[in-house]
């Protein structure tokens, strides 16, 4: 299933094979020539999404190494039959609590973390809930990068409802009233699927 316009994946694909290149080539001719396909990447990428061309290099030339996905976490909190939501202060628009895992976390302690942090809940994760590949599901903005997203049921342990630097509210929100979401971080049908997760505690993992 397309999604996202077949130009941001093939951009994407072209600067994995120039930031794969630069991290083997010794070769100054091999460096040079995955630095222009960086260009090409960055170009294609800006032009499309109408970003600065130096802003979209800037964010290439800071990635290093082997190029692979990003990964984000999202904690999924139910209360009977309503889902915990904050609202980000970027977009003013709602969200499931979580952001990108850390460096020396287990994905476990990552949500757990976002959570605690953006909506100041303790909790643990009880369940992988499902592993979306981003550029498969309606997210808007595009992102330059490849993502990953896996979304967790928690239960909560402790803490309390408070807001963060990066949310100003959380809230829990009924499935047929949910709030305009910001749908850069979760979209309206992954909302409405982890519902089902809810109704259906039997079911496995959901995966791309």
């Amino acid at each position: 299933m397309e999604i996202e316009p077949r130009w941001i994946g093939w951009a994407r694909r072209l600067q994995a094979i120039s930031q794969n290149g630069l991290t083997f080539a010794q070769n100054p001719y091999d460096i040079e020539r995955y630095q222009a396909v960086r260009q090409i990447a960055a170009e294609m990428m800006a032009s499309g999404s109408g970003t600065d061309l130096e802003r979209v290099l800037e964010w290439l030339s800071s990635e290093q190494g082997y190029a692979t996905p990003k990964v984000d976490v999202r904690g999924t909190i139910f209360r009977d039959d309503t889902v915990l939501l904050v609202r980000e202060r970027s977009d003013n628009r709602w969200t499931l609590p979580g952001g990108w895992a850390d460096v020396g976390e287990s994905p476990r302690e990552s949500v757990v973390r976002e959570v605690y942090e953006e909506s100041g809940f303790q909790t643990t994760a009880v369940k992988l809930l499902a592993v979306y590949d981003r550029s498969k599901h309606p997210h808007y903005p595009l992102f330059p990068y490849h993502v990953y997203k896996m979304f967790f049921l928690c239960d909560i342990t402790g803490g309390e409802a408070k807001g963060s630097m990066e949310t100003t509210e959380v809230a829990f929100f009924r499935r047929n009233e949910l709030p305009e979401l910001s749908t850069s971080r979760v979209t309206p049908a992954q909302i409405e699927q982890l519902f089902e997760h809810q109704a259906h505690p039997e079911w496995q993992t959901d995966f791309d």
